[in-house]
This record gives structure tokens, C-alpha cells and sequence, in this order.
């Protein structure tokens, strides 16, 4: 939860100019240096980020007010809103007491992000890979995304991905926001009913302040702060959101994890309705050929996460400084050097199918991605089964062109 909205209105995206790692790296570093200076005192953040959190748990309040909560804990002194603080703040690593206003709870937040991008590895993503993983997160259910083990699944502990453009992601409450970047971070989540601590990751979204959705009122308020001497960062932080690491979910059947991925949707529906006071149609028109990614669910954040995680540990992808250029060091054009600190994420040709025939050789001329699933894997050593993750990883040949999109079958006579 904490998703910000601004209900900006598309454009067209610019597509000249080719994808190249070296400069995504450079712009990658650029970026995150640039957010930086604009975020310490910055009074517009701070207000954006309050006003969130102030929607955020006042609706979640009111759902809990009218659900059995009551009943479940047989208590009823006003313990909703406790409930409602934990559930938002406490799953991204405040430790209670809850604060007493929003302004202090978006300080806080503030003050996680700039932790951050201080400590954090750059990481930027081909748009190859970047289409894996959107493909992935697209077959994941909310629950899911709780089998996740953090000291298994996440190579870096602290990083910062930049992804290769704008997502445009349309909320529960009809507004449009262009995530640009993901940044995340190891946490201890405070939760109150029961009281109980558990390892998690904070996963902090950024929009890009200058990406392809643009409304009158988002324009306004970018001039105007840029007019007081605190412009906004180019990487404004737009939702934090906190996802358990301990794979507390990891042995429960495949009934359990889709009764828990409805319950979720319940949820979710329940706040939609609270909300409906800010929400706004989704505009229908727009020439963004990267279309739009609907989250009613508020779970995009953690589907596409996790499934990134997944990738970059498959085995499928290389991890290392970018190699645009021959020569070491080399940008793209072979003049600027790279940036020895920054990984790119890039997919590696996929090694041969033990399932494929001896002796026959099959010809691929696209490469499609192949989606996530889970298997109960037999471990002889502990004489127990464990459930884990396959995939995603890109079939067919490198270079040939990636086929995305759904399959249909044709029956012909």
C-alpha cells in the first residue's frame, strides 16, 4: 500500500534514439544523483508523501470499521486505526509508536529514501529482460509473492533499478502514474495483530517527473516548485511498500495461496470503494505504444519484484559493468568510460534443453518468454519437499526478434 496518484494524462513517449547499457548507466547515475540533491528539505516531497499516507490509512480505517475485526479480537476499543498504522507503516519498517500525523510518518519516509539512494547498487535492465519480467509478473497471483525468501531470491541487498522507460500503471482509483524506477531495502516489519516482527523488504517506487503522462495540474505544480528554489527530483518517489522476505508462504498448498490471493482482492475492492471521493475516469485516449498496466489489486509493485528477483538468480541473465562498445571501460560511442559501480541486468543466451532430441537440432526464429511456475521439489538430504520458483527465462536464439503478447491455437481441416 502507499501507491501516490496524480492522475496524469498521457503523451506521446519519444521514441528516437536507440537503447544502448553504457548510456543507460550514465542516465541511470544521473538520475539517482539529481534525486539526491532535490530530496533533502524538499517541503513538496514531504507535503506529496503526507497527503498519501493521510489517504491511504484514513480509508483503510474505514474499511476496517466496518469488517468483523471487532469480533475476531473481541475488543472494541478503537483498535483500527492501530491496525490500520501497521498495516501501512508497519509493513514498510516503522517501529511503533505510530506517529500522530502524517507529516511525521512522510519525514520518516523521506529519510528511508534518501538511506537508500546513498547506499544503494545501480542496477538498469535491457529492454529484453525488462519485457521478461513484465511477461512473468503478469502470471503471478498476490500471494505469490509471499513465498518470497530474501536472503535466497534477492542477490543485492540494497539496489536501485532504473528500468529501460516509463511503465504507465493505471490504480484502483482510475489515476495514471509512470513508474520509472525500483528501489529496495532489507527491513524489520512491525505488524500489531499478533504483535510480531518479520523480515521483510521495502520496495520504494519512483515516477518519472518528466515521463510520458503530463496533466495541466502535475505540470503546475512542477513549475511552481521549481519557482520556490526546491524542484522536484527527477525520480519522484511515489509509493513505498513493504513485502515479507522469511517465505512464510513457501509450504502452503496451491487452495491456500489462491484463498489468500482472493482474500487480498477483497481487500482491495473494499478500499477502491473508500476511495471513490478522489478517483477519476481513466482516459481513453493517449498514443503511448507502451500501453498501460492496470493494478486494481495495488500488487503490480511486488509481481514485477519479485519476478525481476527471480530473473537475475535463474542463472539466464549476465550481472556486470556494460559492454556496449568493444574495449574495457568503453561507453557506446568508445569514449566515456563506464561506471564500474553499476550492474546491468542483460539477458544471456540460454543454454541447450536437456529435453530436446540427440541428434536433432531445432531452429528457433523468435524468442519468447517463458513464464514463472512453481514446483514441489524433492530434497533427499532434509527427506522433504520444498516449493520453487522456474523461470522466467527468454527461448530462442539471441538477437532474433522477442514475440510477446497471447497465444491462440489454430485447428484447421
Amino acid at each position: 500500500m502507499g501507491k501516490a496518484s496524480r492522475g496524469k494524462r498521457q503523451r506521446t513517449r519519444d521514441t528516437a534514439g536507440q537503447w544502448t547499457a553504457a548510456g543507460a548507466a550514465r542516465e541511470a547515475h544521473r538520475l539517482r544523483d539529481l534525486t539526491q540533491r532535490c530530496l533533502a528539505g524538499n517541503p513538496w516531497v514531504q507535503t506529496q508523501l503526507a497527503s498519501n499516507i493521510n489517504n491511504v490509512v484514513r480509508e483503510l480505517h474505514s474499511v476496517l470499521l466496518h469488517s468483523n475485526l471487532s469480533d475476531v479480537i473481541g475488543r472494541s476499543d478503537g483498535l483500527e486505526g492501530e491496525v490500520a498504522w501497521s498495516m501501512v507503516l508497519g509493513k514498510q519498517g516503522y517501529r511503533p509508536p505510530w506517529p500522530q500525523a502524517a507529516g511525521q510518518a512522510a519525514a520518516w519516509q523521506i529519510r528511508e529514501i534518501a538511506k537508500l539512494l546513498r547506499q544503494a547498487e545501480v542496477l538498469i535492465v535491457s529492454p529484453a529482460a525488462h519485457a521478461a519480467v513484465m511477461a512473468a509478473a503478469a502470471t503471478l497471483e498476490t500471494a505469490d509473492i509471499s513465498t518470497l525468501d530474501r536472503d535466497r531470491d534477492i542477490l543485492v541487498r540494497t539496489g536501485l533499478l532504473v528500468l529501460p522507460e516509463p511503465v504507465v500503471v493505471v490504480n484502483r482509483i482510475g489515476t495514471l502514474s509512470d513508474t520509472r524506477a525500483f528501489g529496495w531495502q532489507f527491513i524489520t516489519q512491525h505488524q500489531t495483530l499478533p504483535t510480531a516482527q518479520y523480515p521483510g523488504v521495502l520496495v520504494t517506487t519512483f515516477m518519472d517527473r518528466d515521463g510520458p503522462v503530463q496533466p495541466a495540474g502535475w505540470r503546475a505544480a512542477v513549475s511552481q516548485a521549481r519557482s520556490s528554489g526546491n524542484p522536484l527530483p527527477p525520480l519522484m518517489p511515489d509509493g513505498m511498500y513493504g513485502m515479507r522476505g522469511d517465505a512464510c508462504l513457501a509450504e502452503e498448498s496451491t487452495e491456500m495461496l489462491a484463498d489468500l490471493s482472493e482474500r487480498h482482492r477483497r481487500l482491495q475492492k473494499a478500499l477502491a470503494q473508500a476511495s471513490q471521493w478522489r478517483s477519476e475516469p481513466v482516459p481513453e485516449t493517449g498514443e503511448w505504444a507502451g500501453g498501460r498496466v492496470g493494478d486494481p489489486y495495488d500488487d503490480f509493485v511486488g509481481r514485477y519484484m519479485f519476478a525481476f528477483w527471480r530473473l537475475i538468480t535463474q542463472g539466464v541473465t549476465a550481472v556486470g559493468p556494460p559492454r556496449d562498445a568493444p574495449g574495457a571501460g568503453a561507453g557506446a560511442d568508445g569514449t566515456e568510460p563506464s561506471d564500474p559501480d553499476v550492474r546491468v541486468i542483460r539477458l544471456a543466451a540460454p543454454s541447450p534443453r536437456p529435453s530436446d532430441p540427440v541428434g536433432e537440432k531445432r531452429v528457433y526464429h523468435h524468442r519468447w518468454p517463458v513464464r514463472m511456475h512453481k514446483v514441489r521439489q524433492w530434497y533427499p538430504s532434509r527427506q522433504e519437499h520444498r516449493v520453487i520458483w522456474r523461470g522466467p527465462y527468454i527461448k530462442g536464439p539471441a538477437g532474433a526478434p522477442l514475440m510477446m503478447g497471447e497465444k491462440a491455437y489454430l485447428v484447421d481441416s
